[in-house]
């Protein structure tokens, strides 16, 4: 998780949302990304998807199994369905996300029986630092009245 907070960090000094998302597979980082929304002016370019991409070009494929995806906060629906589409099968979450959560909050993508795949979850490392790093973000902007 403690890379994930470092791409997360990444996102935050550029004045994006800071999430952060690595992907490990026999214990070597094979997919990585941070939040790239604004800077790219591309709604798909969330950390999870950004980590799936490079992934996947590193295994030469769209399946990458035998891998543990980490990430910062709770995947949204995009991201979840990503997550089940490239058939990641385990999802270690920082944090939750109420508003737009996906593995649980709102909606369970991941886990839906109704799906051909479904991904092992774990949720909760890490969750003050990756709690903490988005709400300064916010403050943040709020003070700037953004």
């Amino acid at each position: 998780m403690e890379l994930a907070l470092e791409q997360a960090r990444k996102a935050y000094s550029m004045g994006e949302v800071p999430v952060g998302a690595v992907i490990i597979k026999d214990g070597a980082v094979i997919g990585r990304g941070h939040n790239l929304k604004e800077t790219l002016k591309d709604p798909t370019a969330h950390a999870e998807i950004l980590a799936i991409r490079e992934a996947a070009r590193h295994e030469a494929g769209w399946r990458i199994l035998d891998a543990t995806m980490y990430v910062t906060l709770e995947p949204c629906p995009m991201c979840a369905g990503a997550i089940v589409m490239a058939r990641i099968p385990r999802l270690v979450i920082g944090t939750m996300d109420p508003r737009t959560g996906a593995c649980g909050s709102l909606w369970n993508i991941v886990s839906d029986q109704r799906l051909n795949h479904r991904v092992e979850l774990i949720a909760g490392i890490k969750e003050r630092e990756c709690r903490k790093l988005l709400e300064d973000f916010f403050s943040e902007l709020r003070q700037k009245g953004t």
